[in-house]
């Protein structure tokens, strides 16, 4: 970790609407950028000063400096500030220098906060990338937190839809016992996406941005064969998708979108010959820039505190068998 140090610099030349476009509506670029690169960013007009590890200011004034001399000629968006901390490297030239800041989440029931280390890395995690996965068992807060993260999004503008997803098919059953029509057929499994947005934002919200295609809740199958641009999108039950089923999924994603992968690797319904696509997944692209991995363990429970204690002796268990054989 690198000695912190502050920056102050000037960008000329003084121009209110130059300097309207490179912060972003409410200061959400100087944001993204704080987030991304670990740093503090305050500024009074054309007057800018950037407090964090040494490497990280460096890299932030360098990066203000062409976002200024781009927002003479274009307009910037999120996409554009994107674009230009992909480019310029800055995240990988000082990944071991950034310190995970706290997320404060906005939404309707108040302000959302991360219990715990790894709710709060998670959090920082979905602000700072792309592509997220959030891996462990029931009751650590993973797709609450992430439809949180979604609706704040919504919310602010940042994203123009929320579409939340999730494997039509588990524990074995197939579709086609199931009564009624395609919709009713799959809404059983979407119903815990329900109750977390009836929860953020009220039933009668959530109704009319469903009925305005502004939330979206489909079976994974509804993906194929779409390129989703400015949304927010989220992959619950991951643990249950096929490597296919995976890779057609994270190939979805366009500009301006965020998306966020939940599953529990202990919980795969899957035949036993089949590979799960999110095991796959961590496989091939957990060296891959710009995608986050964060693991939650039984600690992280937020449930009833009898959760976290089933989900240890059920480790405990699998650890022997691993060791010993699976019992008679």
């Amino acid at each position: 970790m690198s000695a912190r140090t502050v920056s102050e610099f000037t960008l000329d030349p003084v121009d209110s609407e130059r300097l309207a476009n490179l912060s972003g509506p409410f200061n959400g670029h100087l944001r993204m950028i704080e987030l991304r690169l670990g740093v503090e960013i305050a500024n009074r007009g054309n007057v800018f000063r950037i407090d964090g590890p040494s490497a990280a200011v460096g890299q932030t004034e360098r990066l203000l400096r062409t976002l200024w001399k781009d927002s003479a000629e274009e307009t910037l968006d999120e996409a554009a500030i994107h674009l230009a901390l992909t480019e310029t490297g800055a995240e990988q030239t000082i990944a071991g220098d950034i310190e995970p800041q706290e997320v404060a989440i906005r939404v309707k029931r108040g302000t959302i906060r991360g219990r715990g280390a790894n709710q709060a890395k998670y959090l920082h995690a979905i602000a700072t990338h792309d592509i997220n996965f959030g891996i462990g068992p029931a009751g650590t807060g993973k797709t609450f937190l992430a439809v949180a993260s979604a609706v704040e999004a919504l919310n602010e503008t940042r994203v123009q839809r929320l579409i939340l997803v999730r494997p039509a098919v588990e524990a074995g059953e197939k579709l086609g016992f199931l009564p009624g029509d395609l919709t009713q057929k799959v809404d059983p499994y979407l119903r815990p996406l329900y109750d977390a947005l009836y929860e953020m934002l009220g039933v009668e919200k959530v109704v009319k941005l469903l009925e305005r295609n502004v939330i979206e809740i489909a079976p994974l199958a509804y993906m194929r064969g779409r390129t989703l641009n400015d949304a927010y999108v989220i992959l619950d039950e991951a643990q249950n998708t096929t490597i296919e089923q995976m890779k057609m999924f994270l190939t979805r994603i366009g500009y301006g979108s965020t998306a966020v992968v939940t599953g529990d690797l202990t919980q795969i319904d899957l035949p036993k010959h089949q590979k799960s696509g999110l095991r796959d997944a961590l496989d091939v692209l957990r060296n891959v820039n710009g995608i986050s991995f964060t693991f939650f363990e039984a600690k992280d429970v937020v449930r009833h505190p009898l959760v976290a204690r089933i989900v240890s002796a059920y480790d405990a268990r699998d650890a022997k068998d691993v060791e010993t054989g699976p019992g008679v």
